[in-house]
């Protein structure tokens, strides 16, 4: 049962339904006053905007990306009805400097919350409220937004999704939370609607995709544009599938900590993602209900590569790492208005391209203040345009890891050691092209450096994560990270 009080439910439905009503008109003003004066362009109604994010899900955890023993028919729709990637990529290889990249367009490390991998109890590091982000620009052109899941940018008072643009928020504020009790590894329930702790009983998973319906039907009924982030825990660990409340209590006598090096199972992960799936499978039941499909932009990806039993083929590593394992993620996008079905892409993406490209499609103009480093990528995908060439560039404290994709190559740095692979016909990266590729290697070490030197140092304060082989019998003689930075020197300048 919902332990909200009663005059609380009364404040939330004049918010979900009064509030959204009111705001319709000024919506639809700051719609017409953010686009083109054409007749044809301004006749067509804006597109709303659902984005799902799934939590350290693999590059092949789902059926349409190869995985074998497990089906996922609700996202293999969202393939089948839209585009799939094959070249997407995180912008980090863990979850609060991805989430920082994609809600404001650039490379996290231009911001101090983007140094940490990830965020973990610092309550003086957040997503300042300052920074432009995709919900407070598609606000100027009278979008309204919801976040339902995770946030995992900042905590109360000084950082949240209220005070980032969104206008609604329903979900957690850290990086995990047990799928039964809702309680955090602070030992505290984490549970908000809004910026009201609440309590409610349920398998969180079920709870997100119950109130993502909820919040499209009352988004139907206002005919305003929306923007709703659906921001899933799963499949992250505690490894907790719906029925699983035993496991929650065993977790629960340990201890506060909800890491869960002794639990899980393949079977286990399985049940998580299906979970998953057929919540996924509501929403889009709703949106049909609504009649809201058509001119809908549907996105289906993930924060970071695979976890622990995460299915990661053709590629080897994992969350932590800039090994491809840990940053090529899957990427579906449907907009059955606009873009053709099924069809796939090897066009090179990441995560901070969705700002500018929703941006795009919604005709909403980005601040020029925060210039975006991420690429348009609506040619691309309504106009069969050819796949340009990209390059994007990544670090990892832990371990010192660095790397750089600059058309087929990539340059990866773990520890001291250094490599050069094709990804496109290699990515196991298995062959060392560095010696080989001369010219290729030296020139994107300097182009990593040259990039490296626009961006904010690594610092000792921030937190970062990676497995050592006491956790992962894999990682046999792996580390664990010491949180020293690692400050390179420019190859002109040894």
């Amino acid at each position: 049962m919902n332990s909200v009080p009663s005059s609380h439910k009364a404040g939330l439905r004049r918010i979900t339904r009064r509030s959204l009503l009111r705001s319709a008109a000024a919506g639809i003003f700051g719609w017409a006053a953010g686009i083109e004066t054409s007749a044809a362009r301004s006749s067509k109604h804006p597109p709303n905007i659902l984005f799902i994010l799934a939590d350290d899900l693999g590059y092949a955890d789902v059926s349409c990306y190869g995985r074998p023993d497990l089906k996922t028919p609700s996202v293999d729709r969202l393939a089948a009805k839209g585009l799939r990637f094959t070249q997407a990529y995180a912008n980090s290889a863990v979850c609060s400097a991805t989430r920082t990249a994609l809600i404001t367009g650039r490379y996290q490390y231009r911001l101090r919350i983007g140094l940490e991998e990830p965020l973990a109890r610092n309550p003086d590091v957040g997503l300042p409220p300052e920074q432009p982000t995709l919900p407070s620009l598609l606000k100027r052109v009278g979008y309204s937004s919801t976040l339902v899941g995770k946030w995992h940018l900042g905590v109360l008072p000084k950082f949240g999704p209220l005070k980032s643009g969104y206008d609604h928020f329903y979900g957690f504020r850290g990086g995990a939370v047990d799928y039964f009790s809702h309680r955090s590894s602070l030992g505290n329930e984490d549970l908000w609607d809004d910026d009201i702790a609440i309590h409610q009983a349920g398998y969180l998973t079920d709870l997100l995709g119950k109130r993502t319906v909820e919040v499209i039907n009352g988004y139907a009924k206002t005919r305003q544009p929306f923007l709703i982030s659906l921001h899933f825990n799963a499949p992250h660990w505690p490894w907790e599938a719906a029925g699983d409340q035993a496991e929650s209590e065993r977790i629960r006598r340990l201890g506060p900590e909800l890491y869960d090096f002794d639990g899980g199972s393949q079977k286990t992960y399985q049940r998580m993602i299906e979970e998953m799936d057929r919540q996924v499978g509501r929403v889009l039941e709703a949106l049909d209900r609504n009649g809201s499909t058509e001119n809908t932009i549907v996105i289906f990806t993930s924060d970071n590569g695979g976890e622990r039993f995460a299915d990661t083929w053709p590629f080897t590593g994992r969350k932590t790492e800039l090994l491809e394992g840990g940053l090529r993620i899957p990427t579906l996008i449907s907009w059955p208005a606009q873009i053709p079905q099924g069809r796939t892409t090897d066009q090179v993406a990441i995560s901070m391209d969705w700002l500018p490209t929703l941006l795009s499609a919604a005709r909403a103009r980005p601040d020029t203040a925060y210039p975006s480093d991420g690429m348009d990528l609506l040619p691309i995908l309504t106009q069969h345009a050819t796949p340009a060439p990209r390059k994007l560039f990544w670090r990892y404290k832990a371990n010192a890891q660095r790397a750089a994709r600059s058309g087929d190559y990539k340059y990866l740095k773990i520890l001291d050691n250094t490599f050069l692979f094709n990804v496109v016909e290699d990515p196991l990266e298995r062959a060392n092209l560095k010696e080989r590729e001369k010219d290729i290697y030296a020139r994107l070490v300097r182009e990593w450096h040259a990039w490296n030197a626009s961006m904010l140092p690594e610092i000792k304060e921030s937190y970062t994560d990676s497995f050592s082989g006491e956790q992962l019998a894999d990682h046999f003689g792996a580390k664990k990270a010491d949180g020293v930075p690692d400050i390179p020197i420019p190859p002109d300048d040894q």
